[in-house]
């Protein structure tokens, strides 16, 4: 595909980088010189050097045969974005995306304004991370949750710490303790270890520090964590690190679902702001939340889980440290560096929250089949899960699952098929317009891609 990308920033750059791992033609637009040489010192892609909104740059970075066109410059206003690709899709970018930072945005009157006027997907990074938290609040003990048709089918991993009962177990050994009626509820998928994620076999042995990853229907969830020795603690009250954008739409959404919420940020202003904004049932504390002594004296020991969303990656992962020793049994960290991802999670931070990984999972769908529905970057990890609809007379329903010339690497976790979930195994039979998940390793998903075409 040829891709144009308008801005550099991080999510542009991040995007640029990851698209043209897949072999896509990627060229970046941006008016500031450094961001563009930055990323040329590490991505094959070509650069334009001018003003985002300017027609004749646009006809210069070859909008005009663009298979999707995306608008993220950074530090703007958005409608420097809006603009970007509305003339793109004029100028003939054949898929145009763009990135606002404002809610009213994402009414659905308002989306539909927007798709009539030819955008085809606007997002919200700090909005999209914001709905990843209270997603991952639902199940407190996995590491990182995700559901397929409102919950019907649920992915989860699981870490091993050193009291696990999975600890040495092989997975025949685990299948075999298992009930014969939960062994249809759901199944081990994938084991990530030391950098490596690996699709397991019978005897494959569940080591200390691993993640290991689950599909399972909605009544396998509990007994899924009854075996992993885990307890799935209600969330009732939240404590909140730094007063940004995405603390405040956590703030809103939690104090609906009557979870007491605390936000502590160490400027003034911003608290005044923020008690303007918020229901009065939040709240707002003007203090230093990286003292230890300032969490203490808020009363952080009774709160069910802690959120560190300051703008800076090393200052989020500490507090959440911080939370731990205080006995929070769950901690949430927004890490922007990727490379610090498995470093928190080592650390022993419960979930990390990327708005670049977020994001890219909802724009790279637009690059595969059109039957991509939807598609997750697993943090920590160099896997996705993809979820397709089936096309009548796709190669995936040519033959039952163990038939397939399906890619090793991968791994068909589940089907929906109407009102009715179930776990996929060998004799399995995909019909056409089954929703259907897929757990991948990144180098597999144009392989895979080809079987829904």
């Amino acid at each position: 595909m040829k891709i144009v990308i308008e801005g550099a920033g991080e999510v542009g750059s991040h995007l640029a980088k990851m698209l043209r791992a897949e072999a896509n033609e990627v060229t970046v637009i941006d008016s500031d010189e450094g961001r563009l040489s930055a990323l040329a010192a590490y991505a094959d892609v070509g650069t334009v050097h001018g003003n985002p909104s300017s027609i004749t740059v646009l006809r210069q970075a070859g909008v005009a045969k663009a298979d999707l066109f995306i608008a993220v410059y950074p530090n703007i206003n958005q409608e420097v974005n809006v603009v970007g690709a509305l003339l793109a899709k004029r100028l003939g970018a054949a898929k145009v995306i763009a990135r606002v930072n404002d809610e009213d945005y994402f009414t659905a009157e308002n989306k539909l304004l927007f798709k009539e006027m030819g955008i085809d997907l606007m997002f919200y990074p700090e909005k999209s991370a914001a709905e990843e938290i209270i997603a991952t609040l639902k199940h407190s003990s996995s590491a990182e949750t995700m559901g397929f048709a409102r919950g019907k089918l649920q992915i989860a991993i699981f870490k091993l710490d050193e009291d696990s009962p999975m600890l040495d177990l092989k997975l025949k050994d685990f299948v075999e303790m298992v009930k014969p009626e939960e062994l249809q509820q759901f199944r081990v998928i994938a084991i990530s270890r030391e950098d490596k994620t690996i699709i397991p076999k019978l005897d494959t042995k569940f080591h200390f520090g691993d993640l290991v990853f689950t599909v399972s229907l909605q009544e396998g969830v509990q007994p899924l964590f009854k075996y992993f020795g885990k307890e799935d603690i209600k969330t009732r009250s939240v404590m909140i690190m730094g007063g940004t954008a995405i603390a405040e739409m956590v703030a809103k959404s939690l104090v609906k679902q009557n979870v007491d919420v605390k936000i502590i940020d160490k400027n003034k202003e911003r608290c005044i702001e923020l008690s303007e904004r918020l229901p009065s049932t939040v709240a707002i504390i003007n203090g230093d939340g990286r003292n230890s002594d300032v969490l203490f004296d808020e009363g952080i020991s009774s709160y069910d889980a802690f959120i560190a969303l300051t703008n800076r990656d090393e200052n989020n992962v500490l507090a959440c440290v911080v939370a731990k020793k205080f006995g929070v049994p769950r901690t949430i960290a927004e890490v922007e560096n990727l490379e610090y991802t498995k470093l928190a999670e080592e650390m022993g931070v419960d979930n990390v929250i990327n708005k670049k990984m977020v994001t890219a999972g909802r724009i790279f769908r637009f690059t595969l089949s059109g039957k991509a529905r939807f598609v997750r970057y697993m943090s920590g990890t160099n896997t996705e899960v993809i979820e397709y609809t089936v096309a009548p007379g796709a190669p995936i329903t040519k033959c039952k699952i163990r038939d397939l010339d399906f890619p090793t690497n991968a791994i068909i976790c589940g089907v929906i098929r109407g009102q009715e979930s179930l776990i996929a195994v060998g004799n399995t039979q995909i019909e056409a317009y089954d929703k259907v998940a897929i757990f991948a390793l990144q180098e597999s998903v144009r392989e895979i891609d080809r079987f829904f075409r």
